[in-house]
């Protein structure tokens, strides 16, 4: 699996002393572009896989580069025309907080979380299955995770799996999630790609900006 895909691996540490710390100007804030963008960055919090917030998230906020901040303006005005608000899960992710998924997963011993993100997998799989990768294309600024919510009653549509279930079953293709999640999916999807976004295989919320301006660049300042 490509650098592109997840959340970051023993090799990650390393790969934070040649990160940029300095924050482009190129980077906004997503709600400055959607005002009324749900937030939910679970990895500021302890509502995680890791189970505690993770290194370089001192604030709730989405982060990106310009044209991809444009282009989820773009998803955004088309899901409010058709009744849905978005829901992001995250959006630059600082290499920093690769590294800390990294001595996470190395920790065997730490399976608090084990229940809830991959109750189907051991943890030393998450490795070898590409559900953590060495490098983040998060840490690029023009990736994020994402949902659909309805804008009258504020429920998130049924995608099958919630955010971050390391599970087979969050593959967007997966035949293992109802109907109704499947056609959400593809939604979500048709919005995203409309806009300019690739999807992941294995994610069915996250997306990559096609022609992201930083395609071999990793930024490691925090979200503050």
């Amino acid at each position: 699996m490509d650098d592109a895909s997840r959340k970051g691996s023993a090799g990650a540490p390393s790969l934070a002393t040649h990160a940029s710390t300095v924050k482009p100007d190129i980077f906004v804030d997503v709600a400055t572009y959607v005002p009324d963008v749900l937030l939910d960055i679970r990895y500021a919090t302890a509502e995680n896989f890791v189970g505690a917030p993770v290194d370089g998230y001192s604030a709730s906020r989405a982060w990106l580069t310009q044209p991809a901040a444009e282009a989820v303006q773009k998803v955004a005005l088309q899901a409010r025309q058709d009744g849905f608000l978005l829901k992001l899960f995250d959006c630059y992710r600082p290499v920093r907080a690769v590294a800390h998924f990294a001595r996470w997963a190395a920790d065997l011993s730490d399976l608090r979380t084990k229940s809830v993100y991959y109750p189907d997998l051991e943890k030393n799989e998450l490795f070898t299955l590409g559900y953590i990768a060495a490098r983040s294309g998060h840490s690029r600024g023009s990736t994020l995770d994402l949902t659909l919510v309805e804008r009258e009653s504020g429920r998130e549509l049924d995608m099958g799996t919630p955010f971050d279930l390391f599970c087979h079953r969050s593959w967007p293709q997966s035949d293992e999630v109802s109907p109704a999640a499947r056609t959400n999916r593809r939604l979500l999807a048709d919005y995203m790609m409309a806009a300019g976004f690739e999807p992941f295989f294995m994610e069915w919320w996250h997306f990559t900006l096609k022609d992201e301006p930083f395609p071999d660049t990793y930024f490691d300042f925090p979200i503050t």
